[in-house]
């Protein structure tokens, strides 16, 4: 194994930070990770505390770092991917968020949006950023924090805030603030960045009322984001690559093709489908993003965003507590025949594509005294591959049908999931040898930059495991037509 040339990868998520030594060939030297704790101050609120994302990600870049250089390792640059969205606002003088972070699931600015869409705004917004007027998005809690923390808004207006998602909290921290960057496809996912003219938009953040001083630069994804403190890692590294996380998951599936296409299951579920240097409008409430811009050269992606996927997992463990590990799901799924009757729709933070209804709420169907853990597991599971088979079908009202589909993310480990994604789909699924794709984009960024990869085609996305349905048509459809009553039912019932 080749030691020189080795990528830190900082992978921020939701419920952990981690990070990842690769080797050049894309193997795993090190890796550390690290749990934080969520908050919900209110019904629909989802906070991080920002010094426990900050905290968490030194704490393992540290150790990741002092694994790798006691096996030889040369780590010569740093890759960052981050949970998208999530909204930070901090003082420029002292580093100090000045509010907890706002989480992506967060639905606290939802009748901000629906006034805003109310009020005739939706068309233009669609048009510049591919987004929709949706609480997910960072614009909405920008605002929020400035009008909610006293003194916020006149502190903006004198320049003395910045905001950021997650990335350009961390590239800030890094390099002691001497960097206030984000990249392309971050700032993508602001709903004040226009992703035809790559610029933020004026006309955007008016209407938002978000001050254009406390915005980031924006790069490429492969570019030069400063270089981070010895005192903090006891080297200065390059941070030179960056992307969203479903992005980098993207990237690190080498979806570089038009057509191609990616779905990590993580704490959410996204599909990105690669579009190439055009941006195509959906017609069926997918969204239009941009999927990396290297070299100068932008490409352009087909989105659905399912707000959960594994934290319905996490939420039998931790909040009902019917399991006590995410890994028992397999056998209690196993257990059961496909027609148990059980139907779990996780709309805990709403819902994502293609319906887009911030104020539902999830809601589980065909209980009965003979219902047990094993039912509750196995329909959490079911539901992650129904909400992808909906994201699916959208796509190929547009007109896109995939014939493969890349699985990535801690869910499809799973190999019963992988499975059931294959039968409910009716198309092959592929997994990756490494299962840390995001991590690993964000490496290939970073390696593109310093030179370690001449360019896209010298990437590859080793296979580790395909698999292919072996469902009947007919239980297929009986199956999908129990999920859409489950849906339909539940979009009914509003708090």
């Amino acid at each position: 194994m080749n030691l020189d040339n080795c990528i830190l990868a900082i992978d921020q998520g939701t419920t952990s930070s981690r990070a990842i030594v690769f080797s050049r060939d894309s193997e795993i030297i090190a890796v550390s990770q690290q749990e934080f704790e969520q908050h919900y101050p209110n019904d629909g609120w989802v906070e991080h505390n920002p010094e426990d994302i900050w905290e968490s990600t030194l704490s393992v870049c540290q150790q990741a770092l002092i694994d790798a250089e006691q096996k030889g390792a040369n780590v010569v640059g740093i890759g960052v991917t981050n949970q998208r969205e999530t909204t930070l606002v901090w003082d420029r003088e002292t580093g100090k968020a000045i509010y907890n972070a706002i989480v992506w699931q967060d639905r606290r600015t939802a009748q901000t949006c629906r006034d805003l869409q109310s009020a005739g705004h939706l068309d233009t917004l669609r048009s510049k950023t591919g987004l929709l007027l949706d609480p997910y998005f960072s614009a909405s809690k920008v605002a929020w924090i400035l009008d909610n923390v006293e003194g916020a808004r006149e502190k903006a207006n004198q320049g003395k805030l910045a905001f950021g998602t997650v990335d350009s909290f961390l590239i800030w921290r890094l390099t002691g603030g001497k960097v206030h960057a984000t990249d392309v496809t971050n700032a993508s996912r602001t709903n004040l960045y226009n992703i035809h003219t790559q610029q933020w938009d004026a006309q955007l953040c008016e209407l938002f009322n978000v001050p254009e001083s406390v915005l980031p630069e924006v790069k490429e994804c492969a570019d030069d984001y400063g270089k981070a403190l010895s005192s903090l890692l006891g080297q200065s590294i390059p941070i030179c690559g960056v992307a969203g996380d479903q992005q980098a998951a993207s990237f690190g599936q080498c979806c570089f093709q038009p057509g191609s296409i990616k779905s990590t299951y993580g704490t959410g579920c996204f599909v990105l489908l690669n579009t190439g240097e055009k941006a195509f409008e959906s017609q069926n409430q997918l969204l239009t993003t941009i999927a990396y811009k290297v070299n100068g050269v932008t490409h352009y992606a087909l989105e659905g965003s399912i707000f959960i996927a594994g934290a319905a997992v996490q939420w039998l463990r931790d909040g009902i507590k019917v399991i006590s590990d995410a890994r028992e799901t397999e056998k209690l799924a196993l257990s059961l025949d496909y027609d148990h009757g059980v139907y779990l729709v996780p709309a805990f933070a709403g819902m994502g594509a293609p319906y887009w209804e911030p104020d539902v709420r999830g809601s589980i169907y065909g209980l009965t005294r003979g219902t047990t853990n094993a039912h509750f597991s196995r329909a959490a599971l079911e539901s992650v591959a129904f909400q992808t088979a909906d994201l699916l079908t959208a796509m190929a009202e547009d007109g896109v049908k995939p014939n493969v589909l890349n699985v990535d993310g801690g869910m499809v480990a799973n190999n019963w999931v992988c499975q059931f994604l294959a039968d409910v789909l009716n198309l092959d699924v592929q997994r990756p040898k490494v299962m840390e794709t995001t991590a690993l984009g964000a490496a290939y960024l970073a390696g593109l930059h310093l030179g370690i990869y001449k360019d896209t085609d010298s990437l590859v996305n080793k296979i580790e495991s395909k698999f292919t349905s072996d469902m009947s048509n007919e239980l297929r459809e009986k199956l999908l037509s129990g999920w859409q009553s489950a849906i339909q039912s539940t979009l009914r019932f509003k708090r």
